[in-house]
């Protein structure tokens, strides 16, 4: 039997593209943004005790990312974009009825809007539930996973001529910690795991309203080479 679901609200993001987001939530601290709430939960009422809560569960809609044709495996770049495994062995984006999870924090609740860090969500998400972290339930000392038993290895981020001061200058006008974002955000390396980019390749992406590029200038090496207005 088919079910609907209408969003309560949608996220305005740091991440304006799908590529660069952390592959979980946390991974960026400084990734930041704006749950707008839409009626009737737009109301204090909706919210009210929420401010003693540090951390919220989001259920949301991979909405860039859904699909006709359910997958039954996928390639999670956890394994090199290469092995496949079943997609519910996976937290990969496509999802056979496009939900996903993350839990983020909440660093500011008021009628109509939550303040959040540590997103992995792009700008535009449809948020369709909203629910609190409960430590003493949600926080499994003794859970495994074999296929992630930690967080990715970060990859060395050094900045290149001027693209400091240039992320410093945009960090100062849009009130947000910039360069955080752009170093934890990078030190996660976006690009695809079977690719081996040469040094002259550039990539860049849209934080906020900000184009970054930089390029691998040998293994293991991320060089920012600026920060300008997208």
């Amino acid at each position: 039997m088919p079910y609907s679901v209408s969003p309560v609200g949608f996220v305005r993001s740091c991440f304006k593209e799908k590529f660069a987001i952390p592959r979980q939530p946390q991974l960026a601290p400084a990734a930041r943004g704006v749950l707008e709430l839409v009626a009737p939960f737009d109301r204090a009422e909706a919210i009210a005790g929420l401010e003693q809560v540090s951390h919220v569960w989001l259920l949301f809609l991979f909405h860039q990312t859904l699909e006709d044709k359910p997958r039954l495996k996928v390639r999670p770049p956890r394994l090199g974009g290469n092995a496949s495994i079943g997609v519910f062995a996976s937290r990969a984006t496509h999802r056979p009825n496009g939900i996903g999870q993350s839990v983020v924090r909440l660093d500011k609740v008021e009628p109509g809007r939550l303040w959040l860090s540590g997103i992995d969500l792009l700008d535009g998400t449809p948020v369709l539930d909203i629910k609190p972290y409960v430590p003493y339930a949600d926080c499994l000392t003794q859970a495994q996973n074999a296929l992630a038993e930690a967080a990715p290895e970060a990859i060395a981020v050094e900045w290149a001529g001027a693209a400091l001061q240039q992320a410093q200058q945009h960090a100062l006008r849009l009130g947000e910690p910039l360069v955080e974002l752009i170093e934890q955000c990078l030190a996660q390396d976006p690009r695809p795991a079977y690719q081996v980019p040469e040094p002259e390749r550039r990539y860049g992406v849209q934080f906020w309203d900000v184009q970054v590029r930089w390029h691998y200038p040998q293994a293991g090496l991320i060089r920012v080479l600026e920060v300008v207005t997208a």
